[in-house]
């Protein structure tokens, strides 16, 4: 629902739906309630009614489980962003209502359950409350367990009647839910479902009704992040991976050890993280590009083998879901503050790949590149999500699988001579043959972690040294000029240039359309290749008085987050400077303006 949009009531009889092209609606309550699972039908629903979505939520990080939300935006044009702020709040606790009822746009609805929450319409008259015993009813519906286990399908229910939500589409999500689970299951659950729906609102309150998407007629999948680029990767050709588990990594390598064996792959959960990136090494020498991943606390104890990986030339994806740090800091929020040692982690001059997708869609493609990019240059290419990107859900068209699913199995044809390390390519770039392919030659070449000739055999030579130093390094030199130049958004010259990275491009970009729908000269530009960085950036930059680089890590020493001093030192630009924070949330359009403008007003008046 827009901000100007406020529910008609009914005159008389059944409430009076009022046509909307978006809601966001934030569910309140504890991780143990299957708020997620609400918020997941939701948006599953709304893929599969050709509307865009994006969801937020916040977990505990605690076996033992407490607070918890998630919020989804359902729209019928482009969603950028979770949203600022919701339409409907559905609270199910006393804690839910307190701590979130502030985050309801004026006007908006509060659904509580008010076996459990007291509301207090009184100190807050900007919402409209309505209370209905959710637990009791759901009791009523399903039997004595349904308190536990049934009250959040009686809620969707409620949400299902408010905006007039498509039923058959919700029963069959309910239903493939459950699937393999006892029949009695599906039907206390289905039984919870129809409670909801059917329970009386008060003729006084209205219903609501999305118009039709804009993308009526495409076929959309719907999916998490960590999902895409499981899928991605499968696409691409990999068919094995080896890991360890963590938050939020887990998830790609749970689909990865459910799904690569259907495609003739394997996935091994190994002892530790070192075992883990040593083995899809291996695996990667054997002919085909191998993956591994983590978050920053395994990245660190990887950064060993990584380092093998790099002066071996050999080709891996890793991917970092970054997450809260340092340590272990916060399993279950996001951060950006992985970039550092994606980018630099290691001892050595030992440089990588490094790319990072902005969206769920970008995930699955982006994982496709990245092994294409990983074989090319035989370097290991690191994918930088993050826990925003990861556990979010959003829906996008159907990738056309004819065109982007590539067999990547190794070439066994024999050759007369072969050098994986020859320093006569002009470039820098070469590539392993697979064990068992015959050299006419009988030179067979052999793979060490130690500098080596051309033919791999260890070597002590200075002069060797530094020119596969530079072989190494020339070779990210040629992928970078290859690398096209990211688009600008909005006008390509004035006052401020926003630029992002990873699951910032959406809240910038709406930032960016509010910023010049108030007469504001503000564009952005989002980068997807971190390291190398795509040519001519510093020709974008020149075209705008002030270049901001909105990130989710620390401002650090210098006042600059980690983005921004790469740009500062590859450009030596003093104008561009960091916009950051590090409160393991999302950012929201109104705090990327806010600062924005006051940095602006700041430098403009001699003050920052």
């Amino acid at each position: 629902m827009s901000d100007s949009v406020i529910a008609p009531k009914a005159t008389s009889g059944q409430p009076q739906a009022s046509r909307i092209s978006e809601a966001v609606i934030r569910i309140a309550g504890n991780s143990q309630d299957g708020i997620q699972a609400i918020g997941g039908f939701l948006a599953r629903l709304a893929g599969r009614s050709e509307q865009e979505v994006m969801t937020f939520m916040t977990i505990p990080s605690t076996i033992s489980g407490g607070p918890s939300i998630f919020q989804v935006r359902i729209g019928s044009g482009e969603v950028l962003s979770p949203g600022d702020e919701a339409d409907v709040l559905l609270a199910f606790y006393q804690h839910s209502y307190d701590e979130h009822v502030t985050s309801l746009k004026k006007g908006g609805i509060v659904l509580y359950d008010s076996d459990h929450v007291e509301p207090n319409p009184e100190r807050e008259p900007n919402y409209r409350h309505l209370g209905i015993p959710i637990s009791s009813r759901t009791v009523e519906a399903i039997g004595g367990t349904g308190k536990d286990k049934g009250k959040n399908i009686f809620a969707l229910g409620l949400v299902a009647k408010m905006f007039d939500l498509n039923i058959p589409k919700l029963e069959k999500l309910v239903t493939e839910r459950f699937t393999g689970k006892d029949q009695s299951i599906t039907q206390n659950a289905l039984n919870a479902f129809h409670a909801g729906y059917s329970f009386q609102l008060d003729s006084a309150w209205a219903t609501f009704h999305f118009i039709e998407g804009q993308k009526q007629g495409s076929t959309q999948v719907v999916m998490n992040g960590n999902e895409a680029l499981g899928f991605g990767l499968i696409a691409a050709g990999v068919r094995f991976g080896a890991g360890y588990p963590i938050t939020p990594w887990s998830d790609i390598m749970e689909l990865l050890r459910r799904e690569l064996p259907k495609y003739g792959g394997s996935f091994i959960q190994c002892e530790d993280e070192i075992a883990s990136i040593s083995m899809a090494l291996g695996a990667s020498y054997a002919g085909r590009v191998a993956v591994t991943g983590s978050s920053g606390p395994g990245i660190s104890l990887k950064t060993e083998a990584l380092g093998w990986g790099i002066m071996a030339e050999m080709p891996l994806i890793i991917v970092d879901v970054q997450r809260g740090g340092p340590s272990t800091g916060m399993p279950t929020n996001v951060e950006q503050s992985d970039l550092n040692i994606a980018c630099f982690g290691g001892h050595g001059d030992s440089p990588r790949v490094v790319v990072a997708p902005s969206n769920v869609e970008d995930c699955f493609y982006t994982a496709i590149e990245a092994v294409n990019i990983a074989r090319k240059y035989s370097v290991p290419v690191i994918i930088l999500s993050d826990q925003a990107i990861a556990t979010r859900i959003e829906a996008f068209e159907q990738p056309d699988f004819e065109k982007v699913v590539q067999d990547i199995s190794p070439d066994f044809s024999p050759v007369a001579e072969h050098k994986p390390y020859d320093l006569s390519a002009p470039d820098g770039v070469t590539r392993h043959l697979a064990p068992g392919t015959r050299i006419a030659s009988g030179k067979y070449p052999v793979v060490t972690g130690l500098e080596h000739d051309e033919l791999g055999h260890p070597t002590g030579s200075p002069k060797l040294h530094q020119d596969m130093t530079e072989k190494r390094r020339k070779k990210l030199q040629a992928l970078g000029a290859e690398l096209p130049v990211p688009k600008v958004f909005g006008p390509p010259e004035g006052q401020i240039l926003l630029v992002g990275w990873g699951s910032t491009q959406g809240p910038i970009k709406e930032a960016v359309e509010r910023a010049r729908a108030a007469g504001e000269a503000m564009s952005s530009l989002h980068l997807k290749y971190i390291n190398p960085l795509p040519q001519d950036l510093e020709k974008i930059f020149a075209g705008f008085r002030h270049v901001f680089v909105v990130e989710m890590n620390d401002g650090g020493l210098y006042g600059h987050g980690q983005l921004a001093m790469v740009l500062r030192g590859r450009y030596a630009d003093p104008k561009i400077r960091g916009i950051n924070k590090t409160d393991g949330l999302n950012w929201k359009v109104r705090e990327v303006l806010e600062k924005a403008r006051a940095l602006a007003a700041g430098l403009d008046a001699g003050k920052a």
